[in-house]
C-alpha cells in the first residue's frame, strides 16, 4: 500500500487490471469476442509502434507477419486431415508449444527480411514491405495443403496443462458462471497483452530504446555515438514481426477459422491508423489506438439498427455498412489527430487541444522553457553540436 500511495498512474493501472478480470463473469459472447479482437490489435500495434514510432521505419507489411503467426500456429498444432475437398497437412505439436514456435517463425520471417529493413528507409521500406502483403496473399491462396486455400482451415484449440481453451463441455464454472472457450481464452489473451506491454516498456526505456530513438532523430548523431544503424533497425523489424506473430496466433484462436482475406492490405493500414491515433512511440498510446480502431466496427455492426445512416450488413436500404462507416469515422479521427493532437490520444492527458495555427513555434523567445533544450532531446544531437562547435573554435584559433 505504501508503494501505491501518491502514485495515481500505478493505482489506475492496478484498477484497470482488476477491472479486466471481471468481463467473463458478466458479459455475453459478443462482447468477449470483441474484447479478444481488441487484444489482438493491442499486441500487433505495440509491435508496429516499436518499428514505426520508436525506430522511425515505415512498414506496410504487418498483415503478412500476422498471417505467418496465424497459419503457423494452425499448421503446427493441427494434424494432417481432409478439409472438404482438400488434404491439409499439419505437424501435430502440443498447442502451447505450437504457439511459441509460431511466434519464432514470424520472427524468423522478419529476420529474413531484416537485411532489406536495415538498409532501406522511409517510403522505400514501405514499398518493399507492401510487396510482402501481396506475396503472402498469393501464397495463402495457392499453398492449399498448408493453408486450406480460399476457404481457409479450422484452428485447433489451445490446451494448457490439460485444460482446453476451446469450446469444451467439461462443466467448468466460476461463481456459478459457465466457463467455456471464450471465457478461458480471455484470460490467456490478458496474459499475452501484459507480457507484450511490459516487454516493450522495459525495452524502450532501456538501451535498445534509446539507440532506436537516436537513429530515428539523427542517423549521423547515432553513428557518432557508436550505434550500429543497420543492426538495430534489423533487430527492431524482427521484434516487431514476433509481436505480429503472437497477435496472429491469438487471432486464429479467437476466430477459430482463418481465411486469406483476413490478412489484406486493409489490415496493415488499420494497424498504422492505430498507432498514429493512439500516439507514436508510446506503448499506452498503441493500446488506446488499437482498442479504438478494432472495437469501433464491432459496435457499429451491433447497434446498426439504432444508428442513423448505418445499415445492417446485407440490407438493401440506402446507407453505409458498419465496416465502411467505421473507416470513415476513424479516418476522420486520424485527420483530427494529425491536425489538433500530433501526440495522439495518449498525448491529450493534461493538455488542451489547440489548432496548429495557434501553436507557438518551438524556437520562440517568449518563454525561457521553450528556449532551453527539452527533456526529450537526445544526447546524440548535443554530441554532434558540441563537436561542431569545437571544430569551429579550433578554426578561429588557428
Amino acid at each position: 500500500m505504501t508503494v501505491l500511495r501518491g502514485n495515481p498512474r500505478r493505482i489506475a493501472a492496478l484498477g484497470g487490471c482488476l477491472l479486466l478480470l471481471a468481463p467473463p463473469l458478466y458479459l455475453s459472447s459478443f462482447w468477449l469476442q470483441t474484447g479478444l479482437f481488441a487484444m489482438v490489435a493491442v499486441i500487433a500495434a505495440i509491435g508496429l509502434n516499436i518499428l514505426v514510432g520508436t525506430a522511425g521505419q515505415l512498414s506496410l507489411g504487418h498483415a503478412f507477419f500476422l498471417a505467418v503467426g496465424a497459419y503457423g500456429y494452425t499448421w503446427l498444432a493441427d494434424g494432417s486431415h481432409r478439409s472438404g475437398m482438400t488434404e491439409v497437412s499439419g505437424v501435430g505439436l502440443p498447442p502451447l508449444l505450437a504457439f511459441v514456435v509460431a511466434i519464432l517463425l514470424a520472427g524468423a520471417a522478419g529476420a529474413a527480411f531484416s537485411p532489406l529493413s536495415g538498409r532501406l528507409r522511409g517510403m522505400y521500406l514501405g514499398v518493399a514491405t507492401l510487396a510482402l502483403v501481396f506475396f503472402g496473399h498469393h501464397a495463402m491462396l495457392n499453398a492449399e495443403s498448408y493453408t486450406g486455400g480460399f476457404n481457409g482451415r479450422s484452428v485447433p484449440a489451445m490446451e494448457i496443462l490439460g485444460l482446453s481453451l476451446g469450446d469444451a463441455d467439461d462443466g467448468l464454472a466460476v461463481l456459478g458462471v459457465p466457463f467455456g472457450g471464450l471465457e478461458r481464452l480471455w484470460y490467456f489473451g490478458l496474459v499475452l497483452v501484459a507480457v507484450a506491454a511490459l516487454t516493450a516498456r522495459n525495452m524502450l526505456r532501456g538501451r535498445p530504446g534509446r539507440a532506436l530513438g537516436a537513429l530515428r532523430d539523427s542517423e549521423v548523431a547515432a553513428a557518432v555515438m557508436g550505434v550500429p544503424a543497420g543492426r538495430y533497425r534489423a533487430a527492431a523489424f524482427t521484434v516487431s514481426s514476433m509481436y505480429a506473430g503472437a497477435a496472429g496466433a491469438l487471432l486464429a484462436l479467437a476466430s477459430q477459422r482463418i481465411v486469406p482475406d483476413y490478412f489484406s492490405l486493409l489490415l496493415s493500414m488499420d494497424m498504422l491508423a492505430m498507432i498514429v491515433i493512439g500516439g507514436l512511440g508510446s506503448v499506452a498510446g498503441a493500446a488506446l489506438g488499437a482498442v479504438f480502431v478494432s472495437v469501433l466496427p464491432q459496435l457499429l455492426a451491433h447497434y446498426a439498427d439504432a444508428l442513423p445512416l448505418v445499415v445492417v450488413a446485407g440490407s438493401n436500404e440506402p446507407g453505409l455498412g458498419s465496416g465502411d462507416a467505421a473507416r470513415y469515422l476513424y479516418g476522420a479521427a486520424l485527420v483530427l489527430t494529425l491536425v489538433f493532437a500530433p501526440g495522439g490520444l495518449v498525448g491529450l492527458t493534461g493538455r488542451r487541444l489547440s489548432p496548429p495555427w495557434r501553436r507557438r513555434p518551438p524556437g520562440n523567445a517568449g518563454s525561457l522553457k521553450s528556449a532551453l533544450p527539452s527533456a526529450s532531446s537526445t544526447a546524440s544531437t548535443t554530441s554532434v553540436d558540441s563537436i561542431a562547435d569545437g571544430n569551429t573554435l579550433k578554426e578561429h584559433t588557428q
